[in-house]
Protein backbone atom coordinates (compact mmCIF):
# COMPACT_ATOMS: atom_id res chain seq x y z
CA UNK A 1 0.00 0.00 0.00
CA UNK A 2 1.48 3.35 -1.04
CA UNK A 3 1.58 6.25 1.38
CA UNK A 4 1.26 9.96 0.71
CA UNK A 5 0.63 11.79 3.99
CA UNK A 6 1.04 15.42 5.01
CA UNK A 7 1.80 16.27 8.63
CA UNK A 8 1.33 19.88 9.75
CA UNK A 9 4.03 20.84 12.27
CA UNK A 10 3.58 24.61 12.10
CA UNK A 11 1.04 26.84 10.34
CA UNK A 12 1.48 30.24 11.98
CA UNK A 13 3.27 33.23 10.50
CA UNK A 14 6.29 35.17 11.74
CA UNK A 15 5.76 34.90 15.50
CA UNK A 16 5.32 31.75 17.56
CA UNK A 17 2.19 31.84 19.70
CA UNK A 18 0.47 29.55 22.17
CA UNK A 19 -1.84 28.52 19.31
CA UNK A 20 0.50 28.12 16.37
CA UNK A 21 4.15 27.50 15.50
CA UNK A 22 5.95 28.94 12.44
CA UNK A 23 5.86 27.16 9.10
CA UNK A 24 6.83 23.50 8.90
CA UNK A 25 5.38 20.43 7.26
CA UNK A 26 6.45 16.84 6.77
CA UNK A 27 5.48 14.89 3.67
CA UNK A 28 5.68 11.11 3.94
CA UNK A 29 5.85 9.48 0.52
CA UNK A 30 6.11 5.68 0.86
CA UNK A 31 8.04 6.15 4.14
CA UNK A 32 10.47 8.63 2.58
CA UNK A 33 10.13 11.54 5.03
CA UNK A 34 10.65 15.01 3.58
CA UNK A 35 10.33 18.34 5.41
CA UNK A 36 9.01 21.55 3.90
CA UNK A 37 10.31 24.65 5.71
CA UNK A 38 11.61 24.36 9.25
CA UNK A 39 10.41 27.02 11.66
CA UNK A 40 11.11 27.00 15.39
CA UNK A 41 9.62 24.03 17.22
CA UNK A 42 9.87 21.68 14.25
CA UNK A 43 11.77 18.92 16.02
CA UNK A 44 9.46 19.00 19.05
CA UNK A 45 6.45 18.62 16.79
CA UNK A 46 8.16 15.71 15.06
CA UNK A 47 8.38 13.99 18.43
CA UNK A 48 4.79 14.81 19.37
CA UNK A 49 3.57 13.39 16.07
CA UNK A 50 5.84 10.35 16.35
CA UNK A 51 7.57 11.03 13.03
CA UNK A 52 10.78 9.10 12.48
CA UNK A 53 13.92 11.25 12.50
CA UNK A 54 15.84 8.36 10.96
CA UNK A 55 13.71 8.50 7.79
CA UNK A 56 14.20 12.22 7.14
CA UNK A 57 16.01 12.51 3.82
CA UNK A 58 15.31 15.94 2.33
CA UNK A 59 14.47 19.42 3.67
CA UNK A 60 13.02 22.01 1.31
CA UNK A 61 13.36 25.66 2.41
CA UNK A 62 11.12 28.09 0.52
CA UNK A 63 12.94 31.28 1.49
CA UNK A 64 15.29 32.84 4.01
CA UNK A 65 12.92 34.39 6.52
CA UNK A 66 13.42 33.16 10.06
CA UNK A 67 9.96 31.72 10.55
CA UNK A 68 10.75 29.28 7.75
CA UNK A 69 14.27 28.20 8.71
CA UNK A 70 15.18 29.08 12.34
CA UNK A 71 14.44 25.50 13.42
CA UNK A 72 16.95 24.03 10.99
CA UNK A 73 20.24 24.23 12.97
CA UNK A 74 18.65 22.68 16.03
CA UNK A 75 17.04 19.89 14.05
CA UNK A 76 20.28 19.02 12.25
CA UNK A 77 22.17 19.04 15.54
CA UNK A 78 19.62 16.65 17.05
CA UNK A 79 19.90 14.30 14.07
CA UNK A 80 23.64 14.11 14.71
CA UNK A 81 23.13 13.49 18.45
CA UNK A 82 20.77 10.67 17.52
CA UNK A 83 23.59 9.19 15.40
CA UNK A 84 21.67 9.39 12.16
CA UNK A 85 23.83 7.71 9.54
CA UNK A 86 22.06 8.28 6.22
CA UNK A 87 22.52 11.58 4.41
CA UNK A 88 20.21 14.61 4.53
CA UNK A 89 19.94 17.08 1.65
CA UNK A 90 18.85 20.66 2.32
CA UNK A 91 17.39 22.41 -0.71
CA UNK A 92 17.96 26.09 -0.06
CA UNK A 93 19.05 29.40 -1.61
CA UNK A 94 22.81 29.99 -1.85
CA UNK A 95 23.02 32.53 0.99
CA UNK A 96 21.23 30.11 3.27
CA UNK A 97 23.53 27.24 2.36
CA UNK A 98 26.63 29.35 3.09
CA UNK A 99 25.24 30.52 6.42
CA UNK A 100 24.07 27.09 7.54
CA UNK A 101 27.42 25.54 6.68
CA UNK A 102 29.17 28.02 8.97
CA UNK A 103 26.69 27.47 11.79
CA UNK A 104 26.95 23.70 11.61
CA UNK A 105 30.76 23.79 11.28
CA UNK A 106 30.90 25.82 14.49
CA UNK A 107 28.39 23.89 16.61
CA UNK A 108 28.55 20.37 15.12
CA UNK A 109 32.08 19.68 13.98
CA UNK A 110 31.66 15.91 14.10
CA UNK A 111 28.30 15.23 12.50
CA UNK A 112 27.23 11.60 12.28
CA UNK A 113 25.72 11.97 8.80
CA UNK A 114 26.52 13.54 5.48
CA UNK A 115 24.85 16.95 5.25
CA UNK A 116 24.37 17.93 1.63
CA UNK A 117 23.16 21.14 0.02
CA UNK A 118 21.27 21.61 -3.20
CA UNK A 119 21.28 25.30 -4.12
CA UNK A 120 17.99 26.47 -5.57
CA UNK A 121 17.14 29.64 -7.46
CA UNK A 122 13.94 31.43 -8.42
CA UNK A 123 14.07 29.76 -11.82
CA UNK A 124 11.49 26.95 -11.98
CA UNK A 125 13.07 23.52 -12.33
CA UNK A 126 13.01 19.96 -11.03
CA UNK A 127 15.21 19.84 -7.93
CA UNK A 128 14.58 16.28 -6.72
CA UNK A 129 13.54 12.96 -8.23
CA UNK A 130 13.35 9.37 -7.08
CA UNK A 131 11.37 6.27 -8.05
CA UNK A 132 8.16 7.63 -6.52
CA UNK A 133 8.05 11.41 -7.06
CA UNK A 134 9.52 14.50 -8.64
CA UNK A 135 9.78 17.85 -6.89
CA UNK A 136 9.82 21.09 -8.86
CA UNK A 137 10.03 24.72 -7.80
CA UNK A 138 8.07 27.73 -8.98
CA UNK A 139 8.57 31.43 -8.13
CA UNK A 140 6.45 33.20 -5.53
CA UNK A 141 5.98 36.96 -5.09
CA UNK A 142 7.43 37.94 -1.73
CA UNK A 143 9.85 40.45 -0.26
CA UNK A 144 12.85 38.15 -0.69
CA UNK A 145 13.54 35.42 -3.28
CA UNK A 146 10.96 32.73 -2.56
CA UNK A 147 9.81 29.54 -4.24
CA UNK A 148 6.96 27.13 -3.90
CA UNK A 149 7.22 23.39 -4.38
CA UNK A 150 5.14 20.87 -6.33
CA UNK A 151 5.44 17.23 -5.32
CA UNK A 152 4.18 14.93 -8.08
CA UNK A 153 3.84 11.19 -7.85
CA UNK A 154 5.10 9.28 -10.84
CA UNK A 155 2.73 7.00 -12.74
CA UNK A 156 1.90 3.94 -10.68
CA UNK A 157 1.91 0.33 -11.80
CA UNK A 158 -1.25 -1.43 -12.97
CA UNK A 159 -2.98 -4.02 -10.76
CA UNK A 160 -2.68 -7.68 -11.72
CA UNK A 161 -5.96 -9.57 -12.07
CA UNK A 162 -5.16 -12.75 -10.14
CA UNK A 163 -8.05 -14.72 -11.69
CA UNK A 164 -7.06 -13.78 -15.26
CA UNK A 165 -3.33 -14.52 -14.90
CA UNK A 166 -4.20 -17.92 -13.42
CA UNK A 167 -6.54 -18.69 -16.30
CA UNK A 168 -3.88 -17.81 -18.91
CA UNK A 169 -1.08 -19.44 -16.87
CA UNK A 170 1.08 -16.30 -16.84
CA UNK A 171 4.40 -17.15 -15.15
CA UNK A 172 5.34 -15.36 -11.95
CA UNK A 173 8.46 -13.80 -13.46
CA UNK A 174 6.27 -11.84 -15.93
CA UNK A 175 4.13 -10.13 -13.27
CA UNK A 176 6.20 -6.95 -13.09
CA UNK A 177 6.05 -6.63 -16.88
CA UNK A 178 2.28 -6.88 -16.66
CA UNK A 179 2.17 -4.13 -14.06
CA UNK A 180 4.18 -1.95 -16.43
CA UNK A 181 1.55 -2.45 -19.16
CA UNK A 182 3.10 -5.11 -21.40
CA UNK A 183 0.97 -7.66 -23.22
CA UNK A 184 1.60 -11.36 -22.54
CA UNK A 185 2.55 -13.73 -25.35
CA UNK A 186 1.76 -17.38 -24.61
CA UNK A 187 4.25 -20.15 -25.47
CA UNK A 188 2.03 -20.85 -28.47
CA UNK A 189 2.40 -17.28 -29.74
CA UNK A 190 -1.05 -15.98 -28.76
CA UNK A 191 -1.01 -12.33 -27.61
CA UNK A 192 -3.09 -11.67 -24.50
CA UNK A 193 -3.77 -7.91 -24.24
CA UNK A 194 -2.65 -6.34 -21.01
CA UNK A 195 -6.17 -5.01 -20.36
CA UNK A 196 -7.40 -8.59 -19.98
CA UNK A 197 -4.82 -9.34 -17.31
CA UNK A 198 -4.68 -6.14 -15.28
CA UNK A 199 -6.81 -3.27 -14.04
CA UNK A 200 -6.10 0.45 -14.06
CA UNK A 201 -3.34 1.80 -11.84
CA UNK A 202 -4.22 4.06 -8.94
CA UNK A 203 -4.21 7.74 -9.79
CA UNK A 204 -1.01 9.65 -9.13
CA UNK A 205 -1.31 12.49 -6.60
CA UNK A 206 0.18 15.97 -6.67
CA UNK A 207 0.69 18.42 -3.80
CA UNK A 208 1.73 22.07 -4.08
CA UNK A 209 3.09 24.31 -1.32
CA UNK A 210 2.81 28.10 -1.72
CA UNK A 211 4.01 30.21 1.18
CA UNK A 212 4.80 33.18 1.37
CA UNK A 213 3.32 35.08 -1.56
CA UNK A 214 0.92 37.74 -2.63
CA UNK A 215 -1.78 36.80 -5.14
CA UNK A 216 0.02 35.85 -8.34
CA UNK A 217 -0.92 34.68 -11.82
CA UNK A 218 2.39 32.79 -11.89
CA UNK A 219 1.27 30.71 -8.94
CA UNK A 220 -2.00 29.88 -10.68
CA UNK A 221 -0.12 28.65 -13.73
CA UNK A 222 2.39 26.66 -11.65
CA UNK A 223 -0.18 24.76 -9.58
CA UNK A 224 -2.76 24.24 -12.30
CA UNK A 225 -4.64 20.99 -11.82
CA UNK A 226 -2.88 19.76 -8.66
CA UNK A 227 -4.86 17.57 -6.30
CA UNK A 228 -3.92 19.46 -3.12
CA UNK A 229 -2.74 23.04 -2.66
CA UNK A 230 -1.41 24.55 0.56
CA UNK A 231 -1.57 28.33 0.18
CA UNK A 232 -0.75 30.96 2.73
CA UNK A 233 -3.73 32.87 4.15
CA UNK A 234 -2.07 35.31 6.52
CA UNK A 235 -4.95 37.78 6.63
CA UNK A 236 -8.69 38.16 6.22
CA UNK A 237 -10.57 40.53 3.94
CA UNK A 238 -10.27 43.42 6.39
CA UNK A 239 -6.47 43.40 5.98
CA UNK A 240 -6.30 43.15 2.19
CA UNK A 241 -4.29 46.37 1.87
CA UNK A 242 -1.81 45.19 4.49
CA UNK A 243 -1.50 41.84 2.74
CA UNK A 244 -0.54 43.50 -0.54
CA UNK A 245 1.87 45.86 1.21
CA UNK A 246 3.65 42.98 2.95
CA UNK A 247 3.51 40.62 -0.05
CA UNK A 248 1.16 38.19 1.65
CA UNK A 249 -2.25 36.80 0.77
CA UNK A 250 -5.70 36.84 2.27
CA UNK A 251 -7.77 33.68 2.60
CA UNK A 252 -9.91 34.91 -0.28
CA UNK A 253 -6.79 35.36 -2.44
CA UNK A 254 -5.80 31.75 -1.70
CA UNK A 255 -9.27 30.56 -2.68
CA UNK A 256 -9.12 32.55 -5.92
CA UNK A 257 -5.84 30.84 -6.81
CA UNK A 258 -7.33 27.42 -6.07
CA UNK A 259 -10.44 28.11 -8.14
CA UNK A 260 -8.61 29.60 -11.13
CA UNK A 261 -5.98 26.84 -11.09
CA UNK A 262 -8.61 24.11 -10.99
CA UNK A 263 -7.15 22.35 -7.96
CA UNK A 264 -9.20 19.79 -6.07
CA UNK A 265 -8.51 20.65 -2.42
CA UNK A 266 -7.18 23.78 -0.68
CA UNK A 267 -5.43 23.94 2.70
CA UNK A 268 -5.04 27.34 4.38
CA UNK A 269 -2.14 28.23 6.68
CA UNK A 270 0.44 30.85 7.75
CA UNK A 271 -2.07 32.68 9.91
CA UNK A 272 -1.33 36.07 11.44
CA UNK A 273 -1.12 36.10 15.24
CA UNK A 274 -3.94 38.67 15.29
CA UNK A 275 -6.53 35.93 14.88
CA UNK A 276 -7.82 34.06 17.92
CA UNK A 277 -9.89 31.92 15.56
CA UNK A 278 -9.29 31.11 11.91
CA UNK A 279 -12.96 30.34 11.28
CA UNK A 280 -13.59 33.72 9.56
CA UNK A 281 -10.68 32.98 7.19
CA UNK A 282 -12.18 29.61 6.36
CA UNK A 283 -15.62 31.12 5.72
CA UNK A 284 -14.19 33.82 3.43
CA UNK A 285 -12.24 31.24 1.43
CA UNK A 286 -15.21 28.88 1.12
CA UNK A 287 -17.31 31.65 -0.41
CA UNK A 288 -14.96 31.34 -3.41
CA UNK A 289 -13.73 27.75 -3.17
CA UNK A 290 -15.85 25.39 -1.04
CA UNK A 291 -13.30 22.54 -0.93
CA UNK A 292 -11.16 24.38 1.63
CA UNK A 293 -9.88 23.31 5.03
CA UNK A 294 -7.73 24.86 7.74
CA UNK A 295 -4.28 23.57 8.66
CA UNK A 296 -3.60 22.95 12.33
CA UNK A 297 -0.59 21.57 14.17
CA UNK A 298 -1.00 17.84 14.63
CA UNK A 299 -3.01 17.31 11.45
CA UNK A 300 -2.11 14.23 9.43
CA UNK A 301 -3.81 14.48 6.05
CA UNK A 302 -3.98 11.42 3.82
CA UNK A 303 -3.48 12.97 0.38
CA UNK A 304 -4.58 9.74 -1.30
CA UNK A 305 -8.12 10.36 -0.03
CA UNK A 306 -10.22 13.26 -1.42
Amino acid sequence: MSKFELNILGCGSATSTLRHLPSCQVLNVRDNVMMIDCGEGAQLEMRRQKLKFSRLTNIFISHLHGDHCFGLPGLLSTLSLLQKSSSVTVHIFEDGADLLKRVMDYFCRDMSFDLRFNVITKEPRVIYEDDAITVRTFPLRHRVPTVGFVFEEKAKLRHVNSWAVKEYEVPQHFMNSLRQGMDYVTPGGVVIPNEQLTTEADASISYAYASDTTYSERVIQAVEGVDWLYHEATYGDECEAKARQRYHSTARHAAMVAKEAGVKQLILGHYSKRYLSEQPLLEQAREVFPATRLANEGDCIDLLKP
